[in-house]
């Protein structure tokens, strides 16, 4: 008799999701008891918008597009329950996995929950401990609806055991993102993107900006552009600006101040080597995103974040990271620590090696296997 391969739904939905997800569907198609199903809600980008990620990294076509889009955060989360519902119905998987924190992390972990299918959470436990923050209520209420807890760094193991989550289910395995990372760094450097923005290496920096707390607060935007525009006059920046963010200058007719920063220049999203390549050869990167907090302090390169906390404390403890909140002079003065030379020096978190995703696949092929029987 034919022993019925472990099924996994692994679902993604945003540009952080894909860079997650990479690894462990690369995993998972090592065993031969295992099938990945992939569904991609289309949070972000519809399919034909999606191809450059999926090809860049290697992940293979969907079996599944909900085509979603985008929406408030309660149309978005709804359309991807009500669609999704229907896969997993179809599909019956043993487990659905969901990475980070987005709509569609939350939205697969309580689909899951409700019909009963154990949820695995890749890069659980991480707090800011901001409720205003749309992602910690995903990370929130993703966690106490998961059934395996898959943490980057020990801060993450302290929230959950706090929360009344077992130790048993909670298993340090690192970080899948810096998996990607380091799979892609080589082939990310033989990209020419200081030639194409004609940059000289360490001598430019780096801004992404698209958390709603900084972006949609008139007065909070202001205050950061009106730090961008003094550190631009010491080093150009190379701001990558994201649709929601651009959306805000236009509201806040926030162009002719940034029109007058010569040495500010503003590009398209990139593709994920790209942007690797940009930062791997940046002096510094001012940013909001969590993702870019762990990049750098895995390539080495010094980072301002630009809010009030992290979820990601172990870049700041071991990392290069630095949180400066978002007063302007706050923020200039940890610029010119580092232009004058005073650069902070981290280090790679524990299990940060490339090898995250390979230690989840072989908790979780072993915990399936046992709930088989």
């Amino acid at each position: 008799m034919k022993t019925r391969k472990i099924k996994i739904i692994f679902i993604v939905g945003a540009r952080p999701n894909f860079i997650k997800i990479a690894p462990l569907i690369r995993e998972a198609k090592k065993y031969k008891n295992i099938r990945p199903i992939l569904v991609n809600t289309g949070q972000h980008y519809d399919w034909e918008m999606s191809k450059v990620f999926f090809k860049e990294l290697d992940i293979p076509k969907p079996q599944y597009n909900l085509n979603v889009g985008s929406g408030s955060h309660g149309q978005q989360t709804a359309k991807i329950m009500e669609k999704l519902e229907q896969v997993l119905l179809k599909e019956k998987p043993d487990l659905v996995a969901v990475v980070g924190d987005v709509n569609s992390t939350l939205a697969g972990a309580l689909v899951a929950a409700k019909l009963h299918i154990p949820v695995a959470h890749v890069e659980a436990g991480l707090r800011s401990f901001d409720k205003r923050m749309p992602e910690e209520i995903n990370r929130v209420i993703t966690d106490h609806v998961s059934d395996y807890f898959f943490v980057t760094e020990p801060a993450a193991i302290k929230n959950l055991t706090k929360e009344g989550i077992s130790p048993k289910k909670i298993f340090y395995v690192g970080n899948v993102m810096i998996d990607t990372l380091l799979k892609l760094k080589s082939k990310s450097e033989k990209f020419k993107i200081c030639e194409k923005f004609k940059l000289k290496p360490k001598e430019y920096a780096v801004l992404t900006l698209h958390r709603q707390e900084n972006v949609d607060n008139k007065e909070v935007f202001r205050e950061i552009l009106d730090a961008i525009g003094e550190i631009q006059k010491e080093i150009k920046i190379i701001w990558s600006i994201h649709p929601r963010t651009k959306k805000q200058l236009e509201k806040f007719n926030f162009y002719a101040k940034i029109k007058k920063m010569e040495n500010l220049v503003l590009i398209k999203p990139l593709g994920y080597l790209d942007m690797l390549s940009l930062n791997n050869q940046a002096k510094f990167v001012l940013t909001d995103s969590g993702g870019i907090q762990e990049e750098t302090t895995a390539i080495g390169i010094p980072c301002l974040t630009l809010r009030r906390n992290t979820e990601r404390p172990i870049t700041v403890v071991e990392g290069t990271n630095t949180v400066v909140g978002t007063n302007k002079k706050k923020i200039i003065a940890q610029v010119s620590k580092i232009l004058n030379g005073n650069i902070k020096k981290g280090r790679v978190p524990k299990y940060w090696d490339g090898k995250a995703s390979q230690r989840i696949l072989i908790i979780l092929n072993r915990v399936l296997k046992i709930n088989k029987r």
